[in-house]
């Protein structure tokens, strides 16, 4: 069923599908700015999960280098800030999925802070993506106008019996300004892919692959730079 979805979103938006190699990137001399007035919040992924090693390091520190080097690129005007799930184990998996904090509310100048905040949490639970993107909707932009992003940073899908696909699908009936991109971190299983894939695109977002530490360079780099006047779209790396 999700694939007839995704289907028909792709058949009536016109999305193209754009490959790319990224074998080398460094993103140190660029100037990132969001359109104007548009607010930006990370949601990290702090799941067990992100402990995992790739190249040679935990898949966490692989995320801190990357938001390390592009953090202080971001334009101070830029409002911008950080919500976390996944770091805190919790007493029951009840807890453990609603363990999603906003670690840094949005505003302008606060790369510095959303830096700070990354280093000083670790991985321990689960991904409670959809309540996360709930939570990000409902309370972290409240009393903001104007367009909305949420750049989704995750290495695995949904394991708290929600659907952010679902949820996607239904926030899009009544807000048409908020954008979810999401970056998929070293995922393999094909149902968490198309889940994410479907949340990006029900909103008008984008979908990244990043199965390196220069593919996540890349995505994220893009995702903060880019410009949401045209329809969603989908960036994987081969």
């Amino acid at each position: 069923m999700l694939r007839v979805i995704i289907s028909i979103i792709f058949f009536l938006t016109g999305i193209s599908v754009i490959a790319c190699d990224y074998s080398v990137y460094k993103p140190e001399n660029y100037n990132f700015s969001s359109s104007s007035g548009e607010r930006i919040l990370f949601i990290m992924d702090f799941s067990n999960s992100m402990t995992e090693y790739l190249e040679g390091k935990e898949k966490v520190d692989l995320m801190l280098d990357t938001m390390a080097r592009i953090l202080p690129q971001i334009n101070p005007d830029t409002s911008i800030g950080l919500r976390v799930y996944g770091h805190k184990a919790g007493f029951t998996a009840m807890d453990a999925c609603r363990a999603s904090s906003l670690l840094v509310p949005i505003s302008p100048s606060s790369a510095r802070a959303v830096a700070g905040a990354l280093y000083k949490t670790k991985p321990r639970g689960m991904t409670p993506i959809t309540y996360s993107l709930k939570q990000a909707v409902k309370n972290d932009f409240l009393g903001f106008s104007g367009k909305k992003r949420i750049i989704l940073l995750t290495d695995g899908g949904e394991n708290c019996d929600e659907s952010p696909c679902d949820y996607a699908m239904e926030l899009i009936k009544t807000r048409k300004d908020v954008n979810i991109d999401v970056i998929a971190f070293n995922i393999n299983d094909e149902d968490d892919l198309e889940q994410l894939q479907c949340t990006a695109l029900v909103t008008s977002g984008k979908f990244y692959t990043a199965n390196t530490a220069a593919e996540l360079a890349k995505s994220l780099s893009n995702s903060i730079n880019a410009r949401k006047d045209v329809d969603a779209k989908i960036i994987t790396n081969y």
